[in-house]
């Protein structure tokens, strides 16, 4: 089988765009992706995930020559229609204002938007992500999407009935697809477009009310006008990407099944009425928490990038988001270890410290592996420790020598040579989940009954035994008593105890981390 660029989804998708845009005759001197950030509640791993899969397909794109660039747009322009958890009561009387004219709750930005906005900017400054940061509110006070705004309220029957037709919305047959801010509420969406004069570029509406979530914002009954041309009023979401793909000239956007009857109406009105081929798709699954909860910014279990930064590298997040697009996937905080320890596996891979016999697998591994790296990786690999290792040993010690009693620890194992700049890093990240929450949950490994004796046997042993030569060489005696191979035995004791196939000797490293700590981990498996 043909391997496509670097072998990985990033590759087929940006083949497929390629291929699309040549039968369509565009101009590929430039090719725009986007994506759209949401700013109307604290951004989590999913938002992010908008953005960073965007900008691996610019990867694969510049990959096959072609210059790309990234857009993220963020929709500032927004209504606040709820407040999310943990955020201050106030905020209820700016519910249903544009979030770019609200005060910032933090105190820290010009607005509750930009503040929200921010937090996703910083996330991607972070992970070296490149951009061309968008806000909606300047879009639409500097004119930006003027001409498509025009366009769509001049054929406002005809997509109002189109989007009756596609997916049963009733609202647009009776009123424009356009949100007037209130001249004298200054609220968003409570308003009603009822007629566009199109010489005058001005959209006639009146302040009536609207249903907001799962109440009801009265309208002030104002009776006004708003021009297109500024920021008085944005059109909606089943028409507004649509206007922002042929302004900004997008060729590739994803989205998550949740707008999926909004990308199908925007589809047809760019080809339709602005007649503009819509952007090539792909579409995601939702990310859920670990009680199959969608992620989500009114529920309060938002799980925010900086949130996992805390404990792990920007490369593990990549890695989150590259391995693949399709299926639901359940995460977490209590992701960042494998990931972290997934990211050095592909890292082995790439500098064939691990052979891999299948190509294809082989391939997409080392093309994930570079794009996570921004197809500039590194020239040599780091030092790798398994993260449940350094969870274990910076346990042992909370004070200011805690970084060096752990390289000097690893260094007595054999597991490491040097202190470096990232290994310090990954054992302050390892430190913060020790600080954080202690434990991990148990492995999930196979053990056999023999296993169980031995883990046992080992486990009184360990509870009594204070030298650490005499804990290694029980290791092996255990081993044998209960006719296991010790090579085996060693193999799920690492699985245990550090999450991987092997780690450093166990006599030295059970006195480290504490003989009692050691036995409590093993008595989970028998």
């Amino acid at each position: 089988m043909q391997i496509i660029g670097r072998g990985t989804w990033l590759d087929k998708v940006a083949s497929k765009l390629i291929e699309r845009e040549k039968k369509l005759a565009r101009d590929l001197a430039l090719i725009k992706v986007e994506s759209g950030l949401g700013a109307s509640g604290i951004p989590h791993i999913g938002s992010l995930g908008d953005a960073v899969r965007a900008y691996g397909i610019k990867l694969a794109l510049e990959n096959m020559g072609y210059k790309s660039e990234l857009i993220a747009y963020s929709d500032d322009m927004d209504g606040l229609r709820k407040v999310p958890e943990g955020l201050p009561d106030w905020l209820k009387e700016h519910l249903a204002k544009p979030v770019s004219t609200i005060p910032d709750p933090f105190s820290c930005h010009a607005s509750y938007g930009s503040h929200m906005s921010s937090m996703l900017l910083d996330a991607l400054d972070k992970l070296g992500v490149k951009y061309k940061f968008q806000s909606g509110a300047e879009a639409y006070k500097n004119g930006l999407l003027v001409k498509q705004i025009d366009i769509i309220l001049s054929n406002a029957q005809t997509i109002g009935n189109k989007i009756a037709e596609m997916v049963g919305q009733e609202k647009f047959k009776e009123t424009l697809p356009y949100f007037p801010v209130c001249g004298n509420c200054k609220r968003i969406y409570v308003a009603e477009a009822y007629e566009y004069v199109k010489d005058q570029m001005k959209v006639l509406y009146r302040c009536a009310g609207t249903k907001m979530g799962e109440g009801f914002v009265e309208g002030c009954g104002h009776e006004g006008e708003a021009d297109i041309r500024t920021n008085a009023g944005k059109l909606g979401w089943k028409v507004e990407f649509a206007a922002r793909w042929q302004a900004f000239d997008i060729r590739f956007e994803a989205y998550g099944k949740d707008i999926a009857d909004s990308v199908k109406v925007n589809d047809w009105v760019a080809d339709e009425i602005l007649k503009y081929p819509h952007p090539l798709h792909v579409k995601y699954e939702m990310f859920l928490d670990k009680t199959g909860r969608k992620i989500s910014k009114s529920l309060g279990n938002v799980l925010t990038p900086q949130a996992w930064l805390m404990y792990g590298n920007p490369q593990s997040i990549m890695l989150l988001l590259f391995k693949r697009i399709v299926g639901t996937r359940n995460v977490g905080l209590d992701d960042v270890p494998k990931l972290v320890d997934e990211y050095d596996y592909m890292e082995d891979v790439y500098f064939d410290k691990v052979k891999i016999d299948n190509e294809l697998k082989r391939a997409k591994l080392r093309g994930i592996y570079e794009y996570i790296n921004h197809l500039n990786p590194p020239a040599s690999p780091s030092q790798h420790v398994p993260y449940r290792l350094l969870v274990q040993l910076a346990s042992v010690v909370r004070d200011e020598g805690r970084v060096d009693y752990v390289i000097n620890k690893l260094k007595s194992y054999g597991t490491v040579k040097e202190k470096t700049d990232d290994l310090v890093a990954r054992i302050m990240l390892a430190a913060n989940w020790a600080d954080d929450f202690g434990k991990f949950e148990k492995v999930r490994v196979t053990v056999s009954d023999a296993e169980k004796k031995a883990l046992s046997e080992l486990i009184e042993i360990i509870k009594k035994e204070s030298d650490a030569k005499v804990l290694q060489t029980s290791i092996f005696e255990t081993a044998r008593r209960n006719g296991l191979e010790p090579k085996q035995f060693f193999k799920l004791l690492y699985d245990i105890l550090v999450g991987a196939d092997q780690g450093p000797r166990l006599g030295p490293y059970i006195i480290d981390v504490g003989n009692e700590r050691v036995a409590e981990m093993l008595t989970q498996y028998v």
